[in-house]
């Protein structure tokens, strides 16, 4: 496809630009198969603006005549063009971005329009831009990735006496949504995880996620099983469980629906472990929303952080009433009872909802960084999220592909990975010294997963990724991050390590908005954003001091 097939008008001058935190400003206006460029001389100031049309989630647009009146237009109306009439165009971005564009000339807006509109919402992935992106000091030759299941299972040797790695998704014919290699018991065949893949939605049998040092204990994951209304067994999956744990001892399955959703779902054809079958398994329910839910309640929001309003009680309601804080309390208060068990109580885990691919992966990467200290590092905690969500096989493309703004009709997407950002940034914020990397990095990664000129997080699994060339042809953004000139932005210049877990508490009082992204584009948090930057450099130095 050639990009010039949807783009009428490439240039208009005298644009006023008006966005948040800047004053206004004219230049020129440029789009290309893949950014807008605001360019603005004024005053022999050379200022620009580059926006990824991927960022963008929705536009809205009107036109004035020279009469004075107006109208408006929704993302596929259209209207007869007049002669000397001006077009306004509303940009909402993805990382909540409210960009204003006047553009003189009906025709000139609306065919500007149209081109944001088309190009912002292509989902060719080989056509995005991360294909194209080429920064001078990053090589295609340079590995892709810091992570994956053979790398940890070489790191951890104590792995190896009980646990195998196995091939046997090497062609992802056995899990389309799993990587080619996985940690499972030793004692369980390649023959059986195959039957046991067939008895789990989606092909995700009971993998190894993490193996707990202190004790040997380890974190499983899979979908949930499929013994549907009539009860069907599985005496391979009863077997790899089992096989999980020692035959005294007994392990938890925690279930991310509640119990009636479980039983609902069997009704379905899925369903859940029975005593009967897993008698050494304990099931405990923790239900978490997902999908159009968290989608619904990351509008609701967004909407409140723009309330123009400046009325205290209504704007706590409508807080509360996006129940955002209600789903991070949930999933930080889950990811407590899964490192009880491993921590504390020194069992098992095996943890699912109905796919696997979700609150699964949210919940197993937070009680990692509760309890090893290891993840709690700049690379440690990147590894981690290459593990459990990019190699694990967290549908990005799906969930990501809109934000809080656009006007299309909900299909996949679910804040997921957002909401992961922002449990760790409470944890940051109640724990400041115990993590190495700053809220920089959490923000970075907030707007990087739904728009982004690296290829990380591109695609629905690693198959898709294979098969579209994208680790041959894109830069990897976790690599990007750890190059030195970026890394020191990111470290946390307090970090003092720990072996200890980090318990964090969640009672309503304890957890608070993230202002730093939902209120990231007003004043009040420009001004905080600079203190901490003040109080970091300050830090910096009295380090360099004490140290000379």
């Amino acid at each position: 496809m050639e990009f010039s097939e949807h783009i009428k008008t490439a240039n208009v001058e005298d644009v006023e630009l008006r966005q948040q935190l800047h004053p206004p400003s004219r230049g020129t206006l440029c789009v290309t198969g893949h950014h807008l460029l605001f360019s603005d001389r004024q005053d022999g100031s050379c200022r620009q603006v580059l926006l990824l049309l991927r960022n963008i989630d929705a536009i809205e647009k009107s036109v004035e005549n020279l009469l004075g009146s107006s109208g408006f237009f929704s993302n596929t109306g259209h209207s007869d063009r007049i002669s000397g009439s001006s077009g306004m165009i509303t940009i909402k971005c993805k990382d909540l971005r409210v960009l204003q564009l006047d553009i003189p000339g009906m025709e000139q807006c609306l065919n500007i329009a149209h081109s944001i509109e088309t190009l912002s919402c292509l989902d060719c992935v080989p056509e995005m831009f991360p294909f194209f992106y080429r920064p001078a000091d990053l090589r295609l030759q340079d590995q892709w990735g810091l992570s994956s299941p053979e790398k940890y299972y070489s790191q951890t040797e104590e792995l190896h006496e009980r646990w195998r790695l196995s091939s046997v998704n090497k062609d992802y014919s056995v899990c389309p949504s799993y990587p080619p290699a996985v940690i499972v018991p030793r004692s369980i065949d390649d023959d059986s995880l195959k039957k046991v893949a067939k008895f789990r939605q989606g092909g995700r049998f009971p993998v190894l996620c993490y193996y707990h040092q202190r004790n040997g204990m380890v974190i499983m994951r899979s979908s949930q099983p499929l013994p549907g209304a009539n009860r069907k067994r599985c005496r391979e999956d009863e077997l790899l469980l089992q096989a999980v744990i020692d035959s005294s001892d007994k392990g938890y399955i925690i279930d991310t629906r509640s119990s009636q959703q479980a039983q609902q779902a069997r009704m379905m054809g899925g369903g859940f472990e029975s005593k009967s079958c897993y008698s050494h398994w304990k099931r405990l329910h923790r239900q978490m929303e997902r999908g159009k839910t968290l989608q619904e309640s990351l509008i609701k929001l967004v909407e409140a952080c723009g309330d123009e309003s400046h009325n205290m009680d209504r704007w706590l309601s409508k807080l509360e009433n996006s129940k955002w804080l209600s789903h991070v309390q949930t999933a930080l208060s889950t990811a407590g009872l899964l490192v009880e068990c491993v921590e504390r109580d020194s069992h098992s885990v095996l943890v699912h909802g109905s796919e696997g691919t979700d609150s699964s992966l949210l919940i197993s990467t937070l009680a990692q960084l509760i309890m090893d200290p290891c993840c709690r590092t700049l690379e440690g905690f990147l590894a981690l999220l290459e593990r459990e969500w990019i190699q694990a096989g967290h549908p990005f493309q799906q969930r990501c592909a809109h934000s809080a703004f656009s006007h299309a009709r909900l299909q996949s997407e679910s804040p997921v990975f957002l909401l992961l950002m922002d449990c760790v940034w409470q944890l940051c914020r109640q724990f400041p010294l115990a993590l190495g990397f700053s809220e920089v990095l959490l923000l970075r990664l907030a707007t990087e997963v739904y728009a982004s000129d690296y290829g990380t997080f591109l695609c629905n699994s690693d198959r898709e990724r294979c098969a579209l060339g994208v680790k041959d042809n894109t830069h990897c953004l976790f690599q990007a991050l750890l190059r030195p000139r970026e890394r020191d932005s990111y470290c946390n210049p307090l970090y003092e390590p720990t072996e200890l877990a980090i318990w964090p508490s969640v009672h309503p009082q304890s957890l608070q908005l993230w202002r730093g992204f939902f209120l990231r584009w007003t004043q009040q948090a420009r001004h905080l954003e600079e203190a901490q930057e003040e109080i970091r450099n300050m830090v910096i130095e009295w380090g360099k001091l004490s140290l000379s």
